[in-house]
């Protein structure tokens, strides 16, 4: 027996090379050490062989022996023989329920652990603890909500609690708001959280992650209120506060967060730096961002990534580029949102080059990356004109998503494709896909690419009355410049003017465009009128209707429009080209 312990603690600790008295007590000590290391590095196989010593009754085993053995199976994932060692021990105490509710929820399996929980409970000979109770409220959380049922077993859980007398642990309460939070139910988790007095940073944490998921807005006055308590935040913290300014857009109040976290000490942490960034990237604050980023002290992908984005939304795709080529240089590995944003720099430029070397370095990916890279790969081709290898990705897509059809679908109208492009169409939906919003200003598009006034009314139409889409203000540009510029002028004004919602701008000036083109005068006046009642800054109405007097060769008009435009200081904005 003593060669045995002797061997084993070799085996588990080769530094420790010193000789153990096997005592029954020593031997109880090492075998539990020995299953809590084995727990601890998932070595099940070794695991299972000391319980094979048990089982042999090579060593008496206890209710404490046997609660290690259980720990271990369910934290090395062994589900069955952790179910079927808990069926059949003797004796259980809470610590054996606690194990087995905890190891289910470990793994992922809520169920499983609620299950187990309801069995203890009706079992009724054990009374179960503060650890019991944390597992089934996580187990709670992890639950998919299904018509309020998880949230309901949530409050049974808390009902427990209060009748057990837990309800000032910290540990319980934070452990109830997070599953509350998960489910949607914020109010109540808000009359939880400020009813408890003993919240520590866990609490304010939980409730600001849940403020920053359905009421981002409200994320500043909860650190105001945080603040005034003296709660000192933490990384998570401003990780979170930062990201719901960045959402609101609110740079002034970001900045003195910004101040905040310098004087705290944790504007090192990479995932505080990163939310920095992001919030001056979100606010256009390019130079900001960028400041955030060269003095970060470590970048992760997602820190490269982000910048890389942060320069596109900016208008600075070629900066873009530059900075995921660095990445690549420095030995930062990418992933997919890398080059997602790359392809949509290279589509934003209409390079074509730099989108086929991206285009490689998905292929050595491989596995790694999923539809949305291939969305922006196939959105890049299109944009490059590159048709034929549009074709090719799409093709290649196995499980294509709806902005896979809308992209190939919008692609090939702007490329010249346009029959093909409604055959795109019709197979999404003999396929079953179904089109939404964007999908159908794509298909009125194309079909006002075309000319195909008989397919567009009958899209229009189709859009509500089979796939209950309301048409907006998008689609009728759409079909009011479709009727233009085949020479149905009255149809489109009658149409505007049949509109459920007030015209905007562009469908005023997309009928000007079109009386510019087939020389209707008056109703291009009308046209011109509104739209610029409704942005008497924008310079395209007046510069629409000023080449359409011009082409008539009426130079009053066009004299009195100059005139209009400089009293109202608008400007003609200077056009500019790829080429």
């Amino acid at each position: 027996m003593l060669r045995t312990c002797t061997r084993l603690h070799r085996t588990l600790f080769p530094s420790r090379n010193y000789y153990i008295y096997c005592t029954s007590q020593n031997l109880e000590h090492l075998y539990s050490d020995s299953l809590r290391q084995c727990a601890l590095s998932s070595n099940l196989c070794l695991g299972a062989a000391i319980h094979g010593r048990f089982i042999k009754r090579a060593v008496p085993c206890s209710l404490f022996l046997h609660n290690h053995v259980l720990n271990m199976y369910m934290k090395c994932g062994d589900f069955d023989s952790g179910s079927q060692l808990f069926d059949e021990m003797p004796e259980r105490n809470v610590v054996s329920w606690s194990a087995i509710i905890s190891g289910f929820v470990q793994r992922g399996c809520p169920e499983k652990a609620l299950l187990m929980f309801r069995r203890m409970r009706c079992e009724g000979t054990t009374v179960p603890n503060s650890f019991t109770l944390v597992s089934a409220l996580h187990a709670c959380s992890l639950l998919c909500e299904t018509d309020g049922h998880t949230s309901s077993l949530a409050y049974q859980v808390y009902g427990l609690i209060v009748r057990l007398g837990l309800d000032w642990n910290v540990f319980l309460v934070n452990a109830f708001l997070t599953a509350l939070i998960r489910h949607g139910q914020l109010l109540d988790a808000w009359e939880v959280f400020d009813k408890f007095s003993n919240r520590d940073i866990v609490s304010w944490n939980a409730m600001m992650g849940g403020y920053l998921q359905y009421s981002y807005l409200e994320v500043a006055g909860f650190w105001f209120r945080m603040n005034h308590e003296g709660v000192k935040p933490d990384n998570f913290t401003f990780t979170t506060v930062l990201t719901g300014l960045a959402v609101s857009c609110d740079v002034k109040m970001g900045m003195q967060v910004h101040a905040h976290l310098v004087k705290s000490g944790h504007e090192d942490e990479i995932c505080v730096a990163n939310s920095l960034a992001d919030l001056y990237l979100k606010n256009q604050r390019l130079v900001d961002g960028f400041r955030v980023f060269d003095e970060m002290p470590a970048r992760d992908v997602c820190s490269w990534t982000q910048m890389a984005s942060g320069c596109l939304q900016c208008g600075e795709p070629e900066k873009a580029l530059e900075l995921i080529e660095e990445m690549m240089e420095m030995g930062v590995k990418p992933n997919k949102f890398t080059l997602a944003t790359a392809f949509n720099a290279c589509a934003n430029l209409a390079c074509l080059e730099k989108g086929q070397k991206v285009h490689a370095l998905r292929i050595k990916l491989g596995a790694e990356i999923d539809v949305c890279v291939d969305n922006a790969l196939l959105d890049m081709y299109a944009k490059c004109g590159c048709m034929d290898d549009a074709w090719g990705v799409f093709r290649s897509i196995d499980d294509r998503s709806v902005v896979s059809w809308t992209t190939m679908i919008i692609g090939c109208a702007q490329n010249g494709q346009v029959r093909e492009s409604l055959d795109i169409f019709d197979e999404m939906i003999l396929k079953g896909i179904e089109p939404n919003y964007i999908t159908y200003i794509c298909v009125l598009y194309a079909c006002s690419q075309g000319g195909f006034i008989e397919e567009g009314w009958k899209y229009f139409s189709f859009m509500t009355r089979e796939h209950e889409i309301s048409p907006g203000e998008d689609h009728y540009v759409c079909m009011v410049n479709l009727l233009g510029r085949a020479g149905h002028i009255k149809e489109a004004e009658d149409l505007i003017l049949k509109m459920p919602f007030k015209p905007g701008v562009m469908i005023w000036q997309t009928l000007l465009a079109a009386c510019h083109l087939h020389g209707d005068v008056e109703t291009g006046k009308r046209a011109a009128e509104h739209a610029i009642d409704l942005n008497s800054k924008d310079s395209a109405s007046y510069i629409l209707l000023s080449n359409m007097f011009a082409g008539l060769n009426n130079w009053d008009g066009v004299g009195t429009l100059r005139q209009l435009m400089k009293s109202r200081d608008v400007r003609k904005r200077p056009g500019s080209s790829w080429l």
